[in-house]
Parts: structure tokens; C-alpha cells; sequence
């Protein structure tokens, strides 16, 4: 693989560890900025809020541009953005910190699928995407431990210090390694044009189809500690260890998926989201059993991101030209949006007395759900031919 999609992946690990890493310091960040623990919660929200605004405004207004410089100036915001949280003065100042580096996580995730896709031969452009993605995952595993160990040792600041030395190396390394290329052509209409492309059926129902997959992983993932411990009956000492494997499954699901994707795309979209449905359903039947437990979870963390390189590509394949980045964008806020979905359907559900061995049950519907909407979205495109993603 060329050297500029491990500068992507820099990238990746480094936004990652952004958006993720506050879970782990929200105790300290509530008692140095006297606030409670829920107002600081909030800075997780207002940061998946940031991507899923920032994603398609930001990648719209630069869709024209050429999509190195774009890349680079958004890591130099990404960077600006975590120096600001390190300084952050109060708490207000922290959430607007937090939401102008979420404009650049959106913009730089769709911007760098398309990028990762055009720096390698058609049938493995999945797998390009994947690799970029694989910053995302290891970010989960290594970055945010790491992050929050560093945020409860010297406090909460040194962690965006750390974030914020990533994103320079980050700008290093994409100005190095990165190829220049012309910026894309634009529809004779501009930016109407583009943002009008969004608008087609099959693209409407991708973006369907990503809210949903991603909304069945994160209604159960987001309750993850107290299914294991309540239905399983693990101590809590055995989560971290758990989600480790949950992590390692993230990367190889993510890298299988991309492979997939590259050797038949509508079979890995169909056949990777009727796999989560599986995999959810086992979640609930394997619960009891510590054993089977744990192989739920490292199921659910590979089959919920080998989901990924299909759908994103997919929606890719939709647009052409500046239009293909505004749709990788517009997929990245849907992404973020299933999080936002899944989290509050999971609350809402165990709020309203559902038992929490029946989570995943009821997970299990969003993925379905998912599979029929891009059972739809692929009768609708049967007569299309895709487009090769990076075209301009």
C-alpha cells in the first residue's frame, strides 16, 4: 500500500483519540472546571453533534479545492482545535474547542476516502479505505487507554498536549507523503449541483442504511459495562481486558470488510449487515455463558466495522467528481448519527423496563432494518453501472 494512506491513518489515530478519550477523564474534567459530571458528558455530545454538522458544510464549501491542501489545513484546525481544549479556560470554551475539532473529524474522514481510494487500483479501494479506518480502530485500543492513563497521571490537559503533538506529526506526514493532485472538477451548478447529487434515492438510502447499521452496534456497545457484569456476571476488573479483544475485533473486521467489499460489493454490504443481525441475536442467546460472552463481543466489534468499508465505498460510488467527497462526508455524519440513535434507542429502551439481556434483541432490529433498506438501494442501482471512486 502507497505510503500516504499510513499518513491518513496518522490522521485517523490522532481524531480518533480525540473524539473518544474525554469518556475516560470526564471525573477530572468535571472537578477542574466545577462543573458535574453530566454537563461534562455533554462535551461527547457536542462533539458527535460538531461532525454530523460539520461534515457535509465543511466538505461542501471546500469540494472544490484541491484535496491535499484541504487534508492538511484540516489537521492544522484539528491541531489548533485540541491546543484551544488544553487551554481551555471554562467549560464553554472547552465545548466550542471541542465542536470546531469535530468539524475538521467529519470533513477529514470523508475528504481521505476519497483520497485513500484514488491512491490505489479499483479493486482495492476498499481495502484502501479500510487501512485509513484502521487509525480509527487502533485509536480505540491503544489511544484512548493511553490518553486516559496520561489525562489521570498529569491531568486532563496533558492528554490534548499529547493529541495535539499527534496532529503536528500528522501534518508532517501528510505534506510529505501525500501527492499533489488537480483539484476535482465541479458540476456545471457548483455547490447546488453537488449537494443536489445527495438527493438521489440510492444515495438517500446508503446513508439510511449507515444510520442504521451503526445505530444496532451502538445501542448495545453503549451499555456494554453493565451487560457484562449484570447478565454475564463479570467483575469489573475483566472489562478492560474485554474490550481489548472488542478492539482487536474492530481491526480485523475492518481490514476483512475492505477485502470483501474490493472482491464483490453487494454481496459484502448485504452479507456483512445480515451478519450483524446474527451476531447481535448470539449476543442476547450467549449472554449466560462468560465464554460465549466474550466471543459475542469480539463478534460484534469485527462483523459492527467490516460493515464500514462497504457502506462507505458504496455511497462513494454514487457521486462522481467534487460530489464524491461530499458524499464520503455526508456517510461520516451518518455514522455519527447512528451512534447518536443507537445510544438513546439503548437508553430509552432499558429506561422504559426492557431487561438488559434483551438489549441486543432489540438492537438486532436497526441492522435488519439497515439490510432491507440497502436490499432497496440495490434493486434500485441493478441497472447502474458504479463509478470509479477518485474520478474527477
Amino acid at each position: 500500500m502507497p505510503r500516504a494512506l499510513y499518513a491518513l491513518m496518522v490522521g485517523a489515530f490522532g481524531i480518533g483519540v480525540t473524539e473518544f478519550v474525554i469518556m475516560g477523564l470526564l471525573l477530572q474534567v468535571s472537578a477542574d472546571l466545577d462543573v458535574s459530571v453530566p454537563a461534562a458528558g455533554l462535551l461527547i455530545t457536542g462533539y458527535a453533534l460538531g461532525v454530523v454538522a460539520g461534515a457535509p458544510l465543511l466538505t461542501g464549501l471546500t469540494a472544490g479545492l484541491p484535496r491535499k491542501r484541504v487534508l492538511i489545513a484540516l489537521m492544522v484546525i484539528f491541531t489548533l482545535g485540541n491546543a484551544a481544549c488544553a487551554l481551555a479556560p471554562g467549560y464553554g470554551f472547552l465545548m466550542a474547542a471541542r465542536v470546531l475539532t469535530a468539524f475538521a473529524h467529519g470533513t477529514f474522514f470523508g475528504v481521505g476516502s476519497v483520497v485513500a481510494a484514488s491512491l490505489v487500483a479499483r479493486d482495492r479501494q476498499a481495502s484502501a479505505i479500510a487501512l485509513m479506518f484502521t487509525g480509527l480502530t487502533i485509536a480505540n485500543i491503544l489511544g484512548v487507554p493511553l490518553g486516559t492513563w496520561l489525562g489521570q497521571e498529569l491531568g486532563w490537559r496533558a492528554t490534548f498536549w499529547a493529541v495535539t503533538g499527534i496532529g503536528i506529526l500528522a501534518v508532517a506526514v501528510l505534506s510529505a507523503f501525500l501527492p499533489a493532485a488537480p483539484a476535482p472538477e465541479r458540476s456545471r451548478g457548483g455547490w447546488r449541483s453537488d449537494f443536489a447529487a445527495m438527493g438521489q434515492p440510492a444515495v438517500l438510502l446508503g446513508f439510511a442504511t449507515t444510520t442504521l447499521g451503526f445505530g444496532g452496534v451502538f445501542a448495545v456497545f453503549t451499555y456494554i459495562a453493565p451487560f457484562l457484569t449484570q447478565v454475564t456476571g463479570f467483575a469489573d476488573g475483566a472489562l478492560s481486558p474485554i474490550l481489548l479483544l472488542f478492539g482487536g475485533g474492530l481491526i480485523a473486521g475492518n481490514l476483512v470488510g475492505g477485502r470483501l467489499a474490493d472482491r464483490a460489493l453487494r454481496p459484502a454490504l448485504l452479507g456483512t449487515l445480515g451478519a450483524l443481525v446474527i451476531a447481535l441475536v448470539a449476543m442476547s442467546v450467549l449472554a449466560p455463558s462468560k465464554t460465549g460472552s466474550v466471543l459475542a463481543v469480539v463478534l460484534l466489534g469485527a462483523i459492527g466495522f467490516a460493515t464500514v468499508p462497504p457502506l462507505q465505498i458504496w455511497v462513494m460510488q454514487k457521486a462522481q467528481g467534487a460530489s464524491q467527497s461530499l458524499a464520503s462526508g455526508f456517510n461520516i455524519a451518518a455514522f455519527n448519527l447512528g451512534n447518536a440513535l443507537g445510544a438513546w434507542m439503548g437508553g430509552a429502551a432499558l429506561d422504559a423496563g426492557l431487561q438488559m439481556r434483551a438489549l441486543p434483541l432489540l438492537a438486532a432490529g436497526l441492522p435488519l432494518l439497515a439490510f432491507g433498506v440497502a436490499a432497496m438501494a440495490l434493486h434500485l442501482d441493478r441497472k447502474t453501472a458504479p463509478k470509479p471512486v477518485g474520478a474527477s
